[in-house]
């Protein structure tokens, strides 16, 4: 007799009536987010590997499983550093004007996004006490730029932890939003804030997940690297 263990009972109910196997849906989905590919990009890539897969069924993949995958990634993970750098930009949905935000530890890797209407103190608030909730740690330090907000909401939210506002330290943070800009542009921009959140939610851990600093490695440190972290993933996919 088989006796299915609570992982097993997971991954089948996950994956139940689905007509492809794990492998290639999870396949399907790391393509999507990984690269600054579009659905149908992905649909010929599977494809060429002899693959029969709508755009339309690419599409689903990435909206049932993305947050799952990133969530695991997250469990999977090592905790992220202890210096919070944070920044806003701008995201243009529906010709208004709608803020993301954003948190990075002092080593690149994304810890969580929020999209917004608003810049002010009762947002930044709101970032803030997200950031708390999903990592469930204080940080050492918040390096920020120089809006006003961040202090303001730091002062209620985390009034004990130093806070960092001089030039050119954020620019970790600042240049985590490239990545963004370039799906933004491949997507035509998003269709709504909801559209943006879910997206980018998911896009911001596994583009940060497989962003390792290739300059930093030897080329066997990277492979080494780069093994632990497909682990992570397969682990992740169940």
């Amino acid at each position: 007799m088989i006796r299915h263990t609570a992982r097993m009972l997971t991954t089948v109910s996950r994956y139940h009536r689905h007509r492809f196997p794990a492998e290639i849906i999870s396949h399907g989905v790391w393509l999507y987010f990984r690269f600054a590919l579009s659905f149908r990009d992905v649909e010929e890539m599977l494809a060429m590997r002899g693959v029969a897969v709508t755009y339309e069924t690419v599409r689903e993949w990435c909206r049932k499983f993305g947050q799952t995958y990133a969530n695991g990634l997250r469990h999977k993970s090592p905790r992220p550093g202890d210096r919070w750098h944070l920044d806003e930009v701008f995201l243009k949905i529906n010709g208004r004007i709608h803020y993301l935000w954003r948190a990075v530890d002092q080593d690149g890797d994304v810890l969580d996004i929020l999209v917004q209407r608003r810049r002010d103190k009762k947002a930044a608030k709101k970032f803030l006490r997200k950031l708390l909730k999903g990592l469930r740690y204080a940080p050492s330090m918040l390096i920020t730029d120089k809006l006003k907000s961040y202090s303001a909401a730091k002062a209620e939210v985390l009034p004990s932890v130093e806070h960092c506002q001089q030039k050119y330290e954020n620019n970790r943070a600042e240049n985590s939003h490239q990545p963004t800009r370039l799906r933004e542009k491949v997507m035509r921009r998003f269709n709504s804030m909801g559209h943006a959140q879910r997206f980018l939610s998911v896009f911001g851990v596994i583009t940060s997940h497989f962003r390792v600093g290739r300059h930093l490695y030897t080329a066997s440190g990277y492979r080494a690297v780069m093994d632990l972290r497909f682990a992570r993933w397969d682990e992740a996919i169940g």
